[in-house]
């Protein structure tokens, strides 16, 4: 399977964002949570110069498929990957 037309980079001077549609499970923590960047209904659908770089990357965080990851360009922290990964099944979810 070809994922390079699956991920797609949305940035900013302060972040450069990526998204893997083929890892989404659609959970919504993303536009829950900074619906002023992250917004499916619109083209395109994220937009980093919508909030800081701060806010997005705590977003980001909470993204419970990995299917968004970022890389500051403005010399903030970068994105800390868990180590090990895990999967914790929840009530009610994907």
């Amino acid at each position: 399977m070809d994922t390079s037309d699956a991920i797609r980079h949305y940035a900013d001077d302060a972040i450069d964002i990526t998204y893997d549609a083929h890892r989404c499970i659609h959970a919504a923590e993303c536009i829950r949570g900074l619906p002023a960047v992250f917004d499916s209904g619109r083209r395109p659908w994220i937009t980093p110069p919508a909030a800081s770089a701060d806010e997005i990357a705590k977003v980001i965080a909470k993204c419970p498929s990995g299917a968004l990851h970022f890389r500051r360009r403005d010399g903030g922290p970068e994105e800390i990957p868990q180590d090990p990964t895990t999967i914790e099944p929840a009530p009610g979810g994907p």
